[in-house]
């Protein structure tokens, strides 16, 4: 049986959710003012986001970026693993 992820496929899905993740926090940030102070500590880690609405087409960006990058290489290892193990 073959348990190797598609590395594109994850990726694209983990970047459109960290992304739209972070979009979403920033927005409803912006309009209750919940939950700015940790929403301030990513503004040190991505350029050009703020807590504002245009910090949230930012957060998006960097946001994808971010967990297409992570995803792909998380699902690289998965899958060197798998084929370690199933030799044995």
């Amino acid at each position: 049986m073959k348990y190797s992820l598609n590395k594109l496929a994850a990726a694209l899905t983990l970047g459109l959710m960290t992304g739209l993740g972070l979009a979403i926090m920033t927005c409803v940030a912006v309009y209750t003012g919940y939950a700015t102070h940790i929403l301030e500590l990513i503004e040190g880690v991505y350029p050009w986001y703020a807590v504002s609405y245009i910090g949230a087409c930012w957060g998006l960006v960097w946001g994808f970026m971010d967990g297409f990058i992570g995803g792909f290489i998380l699902v690289a290892v998965y899958n060197f693993f798998v084929k370690k193990l199933a030799k044995k």
